[in-house]
């Protein structure tokens, strides 16, 4: 079986938790749905008691009549049997509809506590984990969850059902009650054996599941790419490997899970025989009456049934335990980010400084060792570097995505981890290399930053970005609908709706990691007039890409390998003819008007 669950290791995250700690913490979710619960219990109570009278009822009509042979006996009997099953009919309604109420409120919350978690977990955490994977146990996972509370009512109302026929058969036959009460313990220790394999691969089939919702998000994301290098057979083919595997885990989650039905069916059969053979005696030497054994033989079906469904329930409630281990292991997965106090942050002049700092992703490559740094409040500052320098790090560090090792980062002379988090991140102002827009609207989306603006606030920051001339292009204005990912704009369009996000944020500290992605002249003069608008009056850490950019900030910061090797401005970098002139001439002089103009000349004596 192990070659079959190659590739579905635990997420890093996952964790393993007992059935009694997995149980409590389920029943934690129910409690507050206890109104429901207790009219569900109730009814669990009627419901076994009809259910196990009705047999009962007809074994004693069986005797009244082959005594009495009287018709009346028969109408008492049929009307009495009338009777027990609309009562179970009614019994049965209100526990399954009360049932469906409490579960639905109950799968409500856990989702919403799962989602919340998948909010709050740092950014580290989504770059080493998939997000389809993590989608299956929001989804997925907390529905199955909901499942383990019908497979309880059941059980509850099964063992109500068993202990109620059993008490009628010890009142009529001690011997013969023994009798089917013998093989109880084989069957439920061949039930309970199950117990660990079925717990194995209901976890296996969530995990291969999240594999296929992984990769199927990941597909579609990426669609474009795969169109545009002929790569669909390939796509295809990666699908099938994945889900073959999961046909595969299925497959003997299947066989796990329906192996002990035939065992139970033996089981079953010796004990029918058993009852038919010595009730049958009882009955001929009189010990027993036709309705005592017709009661008996009624019962091994009756009983066994129940007990077979107890085994189906356990390898059920397993997978149900399964789901619920996978949910709250994404709920318990600890932050990385630790703040050690959470103060008021108030108003920021944005002064940044780090000192001696010590960072690390993974703990084996190290980004900085003993990096140190200040920046003026209302300073712009420029990063450059080549690819792997630390230059995203560093913005990370300020923004308070990733946890540093060692050293101090001090915002205005205050240790970052001591400000509360979420009031810090408000005074920071993120334009990310690449912009991300939610579906809806363009007005929608400039608020995200600030959900309490006005329309009219909304407006006047989308206008102070190229004196809003770029609007004009848009069908519908601020009420155009940007499509999934911001699809129905160009990526300069979504340049210019993330720079508008930032101005209606008014943050103190802006981290600018600019776009490189082609877009016409016309396009990268709005978003040049954009970026000097944001830039205005804060303290600005660029990760220069544009040439404009960097000839226009207070300072260029040049790092290689996790330090500074060069700080100065443009021209006195250029003119030390170091690792910046190297960076100019590989990626900032092709912008120059110089290098444009000389281009020029060259292409007409051509």
């Amino acid at each position: 079986m192990g070659w079959v669950m190659d590739g579905l290791d635990s997420d890093s995250y996952d964790r393993t938790y007992g059935d009694v700690r997995l149980v409590r913490r389920i029943f934690a979710y129910f409690r507050p749905q206890w109104r429901p619960m207790l009219v569900v219990a109730c009814m669990v109570v009627l419901d076994s008691a009809v259910s196990a009278g009705t047999p009962i009822l007809v074994s004693r009509g069986i005797d009244v009549v082959a005594s009495t042979a009287s018709s009346v006996a028969l109408w008492v009997i049929a009307l009495g049997v009338l009777l027990f099953n609309s009562l179970g009919w009614v019994s049965n309604y209100y526990r399954q509809t009360r049932s469906a109420e409490a579960v639905s409120n109950v799968v409500l919350k856990l989702s919403e506590d799962a989602f919340r978690a998948v909010t709050e977990r740092d950014l580290s955490f989504y770059d080493e984990q998939p997000s389809g994977k993590i989608v299956s146990r929001v989804t997925s996972d907390t529905t199955a969850f909901g499942d383990v509370v019908m497979l309880v009512t059941n059980l509850i109302s099964t063992l109500l059902y068993v202990l109620i026929l059993f008490a009628a058969l010890f009142v009529i036959n001690v011997r013969l009650a023994m009798i089917v009460l013998a093989t109880v313990p084989v069957i439920m220790g061949l039930a309970l054996s199950f117990r660990g394999v079925a717990r194995r691969v209901t976890r296996s089939a969530r995990r291969v599941l999240a594999e296929v919702n992984a990769l199927i998000q990941e597909s579609i994301s990426g669609i474009i790419v795969a169109k545009n290098f002929r790569q669909e057979a390939a796509v295809y083919e990666g699908f099938l490997k994945v889900n073959r595997r999961a046909y595969r885990v299925n497959l003997i989650r299947g066989w796990v899970m329906n192996t002990i039905i035939p065992l139970l069916e033996t089981g079953i059969g010796v004990s029918v025989a058993l009852v038919i053979y010595y009730g049958g005696s009882a009955q001929l030497r009189g010990l027993v009456t036709p309705g005592e054994w017709f009661l008996f033989v009624q019962t091994v079906g009756m009983v066994w049934f129940p007990m077979t469904g107890v085994a189906s329930f356990w390898s059920q409630f397993q997978d149900g335990l399964s789901a619920a281990e996978r949910v709250f292991s994404l709920m318990d997965a600890g932050p990385r980010v630790i703040q050690i106090a959470s103060e008021p942050v108030g108003t920021l002049a944005g002064r940044i400084d780090f000192m001696d700092v010590h960072f690390s992703y993974t703990g084996r490559e190290v980004v900085f060792d003993g990096f140190s740094l200040s920046v003026a409040a209302g300073e712009k500052v420029a990063i450059v570097g080549h690819t792997g320098a630390g230059k995203s790090s560093l913005a990370r560090l300020v923004e308070r995505f990733y946890e540093f090792q060692g050293g101090k980062i001090l915002i205005d002379g205050r240790d970052i981890r001591t400000l509360d988090l979420a009031q810090y991140r408000r005074h920071v102002g993120i334009v990310p290399q690449e912009p991300f827009l939610f579906s809806g609207t363009l007005g929608e989306n400039i608020r995200y930053s600030r959900p309490s603006a006005t329309d009219e606030e909304v407006a006047a920051a989308a206008r102070r970005i190229a004196k809003g001339e770029w609007l004009e292009d848009l069908p519908d204005g601020l009420n155009t609908d940007v499509g999934e990912r911001g699809a129905r704009l160009s990526m300069g369009q979504r340049q210019l709706v993330a720079l508008a996000r930032v101005v209606l944020a008014d943050p103190r500290i802006l981290i600018l990691d600019e776009a490189t992605a082609s877009v016409d002249p016309f396009t990268e003069t709005q978003i040049q007039e954009g970026l000097d608008e944001v830039m205005r009056g804060r303290t600005c850490i660029v990760i220069a890409h544009r040439l404009s950019t960097v000839r226009n900030v207070d300072r260029i910061i040049v790092l290689r390998n996790g330090r500074i090797i060069e700080e100065g401005n443009h021209d006195s970098l250029l003119a030390a003819g170091g690792h910046y002139a190297e960076l100019y001439n590989t990626y900032f002089r092709h912008q120059s008007l110089e290098y444009i103009e000389q281009a020029r000349r060259l292409a007409e004596e051509e």
